[in-house]
């Protein structure tokens, strides 16, 4: 039994993301969490081409994520609280999207091989089970986190330059005037504006003014620096900077 890595390779002690959350590249990131929207999409493609496996071991909960030298996929099963992970050494010169699709290659024809061989399917999926390694911990390592924000409120804010934490200010309605006010001064056809401009900053404000009366949410899973699947939803998603946090029930 090994204990579960607190740290990961891929992210700074500030937060500060130094790599590709896809790729690990470096070149050229500054804070960006990835180094293009192309190298995003191909490896949560291939995430999702490849959940069969994820599936046949009855998987709830999975996370991927990488060193320079490994590659990792923790599960954590339906009706269990044992966490298992499958650690696969990195390929030199390959990026971490094609060792997760020889790994789970692998996995899966020894899978599908022990099928042919017993006939028993879950004899199959015992047999893959044993070459994960149990992990010491929290089944928060891949219990996902919640992250509830605002919905459908960031143009409205950025009209009004308001930040996201001032919608979560018990002052929040105060805020929206000063904010409108200050605008406003800038950009009144009366003083010389755009009238253009000046009708969405009022569109923005009254948005916010109803939503301030009656908020609404959106509702994110997953984690900061690690790619997390849900079995119910068989679906991977991408890392997300994840800002107000509750652990799920």
């Amino acid at each position: 039994m090994r204990s579960h890595p607190h740290t990961y390779a891929l992210i700074r002690e500030n937060g500060a993301v130094r790599r590709c959350l896809s790729c690990g590249t470096t070149e050229n990131m500054k804070r960006r969490r990835y180094c293009s929207l192309e190298c995003r999409q191909k490896l949560r493609h291939n995430l999702n081409i490849r959940t069969g496996l994820l599936q046949a071991l009855q998987t709830r909960y999975a996370t991927f994520y990488f060193t320079d030298t490994h590659i990792a996929l923790d599960i954590l099963r339906y009706g269990s609280s044992e966490l298992l992970s499958f650690i696969f050494p990195r390929s030199n010169g390959k990026k971490p999207v094609e060792d997760f699709s020889r790994m789970l290659n692998l996995l899966g024809n020894a899978w599908w091989a022990e099928v042919h061989r017993t006939k028993k399917r879950y004899l199959a999926t015992r047999h893959i089970l044993t070459k994960a390694s149990q992990i010491e911990g929290d089944i928060n390592s891949v219990r996902p986190l919640e992250v509830r924000e605002p919905a459908r409120m960031a143009r409205s804010m950025t009209h009004l330059k308001l930040k996201q934490k001032d919608l979560y200010s018990p002052n929040l309605q105060q805020i929206i005037k000063r904010a409108f006010r200050r605008q406003a001064k800038q950009h009144h056809p009366d003083q010389g504006g755009n009238p253009s401009l000046f009708r969405k900053l009022r569109e923005a404000y009254e948005q916010l003014i109803r939503w301030s009366e009656k908020p609404t949410f959106t509702t994110r899973r997953g984690f900061p620096d690690k790619w997390f699947y849900e079995g119910g939803l068989d679906r991977w998603t991408q890392p997300a900077p994840l800002r107000r946090l509750r652990k799920t029930d």
